[in-house]
């Protein structure tokens, strides 16, 4: 049986082996004690590639100090990290804007405060601010920008309408947001999309060729005459209405409803030979700014009196309407913002959770409920 030779390595080869073994776990302890640093951060909600900047810039603790902050991951990602600026990102909004932490040094530079920087930034898009920061800096402007629905882009528009008028801020920021410091008409902005929360008046208007979805006929038994149609899910809601509302002793019958451009356009010239255009300018939509185009709004009339206003189903209709997402769509107070004089017959369908709401806000406009809520 042969004997096993025992190896023996030279002293010089010995100490290289340990020389890298030392190294070896060196390396490993750098390695486990920087995964232990980049875990605070990332714990936090912090990328990597922020957590990384943020432990080689020396604000590691700086920054376990402000807990998570997305505004600072963002600076820390960003090319655009100005040091000097750590305190302020730490204490500014993050919005999901490309350009934000780009955004935020050249309002700084220009001198805003933090709080002036968190209005601009979460009243616009990205390219908004960006054109923003162009101007000189602006000195009064946290009275629109208190509104959460002002617009940074509007800042002249405001300014310039508060000037003439001398009205509040909040009519301000809404006339401005609906256009109305505008010609009636001009400039329009094209709605192209159904939906039951759309808006359509003398600032906004539907193409020629819309058809509002789901177009159905309405049965003689709810209407004046064959051939009216209206949307489904409109038709829907009236029915359980005037299901309601006969139940109660009170009979409705609907008037007018979905008017295609085309028929608009008839409309149109029928009054203006019959009471000259300054009548059809003041009180006919013109073609594609009609809402009956888009499907959703009705003329109610009674089966009992010719004027409705006179009617006793007038008064049931205006308390009861917002029960099946109906809206008293041009009351008298708001024709200002309508553009339409007031109309104690025409109805529009938005749904039972904007009709409440309306209705319980002293039946404030659409145009109001949209710049407040919808207009994103």
């Amino acid at each position: 049986m042969k004997k096993v030779k025992n190896i023996k390595i030279k002293p010089k080869f010995a100490f290289i082996l340990k020389i890298f073994a030392f190294v070896v776990c060196i390396l490993i302890g750098l390695f486990i004690f920087y995964n232990r640093q980049i875990s605070q951060l990332t714990d936090l909600k912090y990328s990597r590639e922020a957590s990384r900047r943020i432990l080689f810039s020396k604000n590691k603790d700086y920054v376990l100090s402000v807990g998570e902050n997305k505004t600072l991951n963002a600076a820390f990602e960003s090319k655009n990290f100005n040091t000097k600026y750590l305190e302020n990102y730490s204490k500014i909004n993050f919005v999901s804007h490309k350009d934000l932490i780009k955004n935020i040094n050249s309002l700084l530079d220009k001198g805003y405060s933090n709080s002036d920087i968190n209005l601009i930034i979460t009243h616009g898009s990205n390219d908004d601010v960006v054109d923003f920061i162009k101007r000189d800096k602006v000195r009064y402007f946290e009275e629109f920008y208190s509104l959460e629905y002002a617009k940074i882009k509007y800042y002249d528009r405001y300014v310039a309408l508060s000037d003439e008028t001398g009205d509040n801020v909040e009519d301000i920021v809404i006339m401005v947001n609906l256009d109305l410091d505008k010609d009636d008409y001009v400039e329009p902005i094209k709605v192209e999309k159904f939906s039951t929360d759309m808006l359509v008046n003398k600032h906004r208007c539907l193409d020629e060729k819309f058809v509002p979805d789901d177009l159905v006929d309405i049965d003689k038994k709810y209407a004046s005459e064959d051939n009216l149609q209206i949307s489904r899910i409109a038709l829907n809601a009236f029915i359980k209405m005037y299901n309601s509302a006969e139940s109660e002793g009170f009979n409705l019958i609907i008037n007018s409803a979905y008017r295609s451009y085309e028929d608009q356009v008839e409309l149109t010239n029928l009054y203006s030979n019959s009471y000259g255009q300054s009548y059809v300018d003041k009180y006919v939509a013109k073609p594609g700014f009609s809402e009956h185009q888009t499907g959703l709004a009705f003329d109610i009339g009674s089966r009992t009196s010719r004027v409705f206003a006179n009617s006793k189903e007038y008064q049931w209709v205006k308390d009861n309407a917002y029960k099946y997402g109906f809206i008293y769509r041009f009351d008298s107070r708001y024709e200002d913002l309508t553009g339409f004089r007031h109309e104690a017959w025409h109805y529009r369908y938005v749904g039972k959770e904007i009709a409440k709401y309306i209705y319980e806000h002293n039946n404030m406009s659409l145009e109001e409920y949209y710049v407040k809520f919808l207009d994103k």
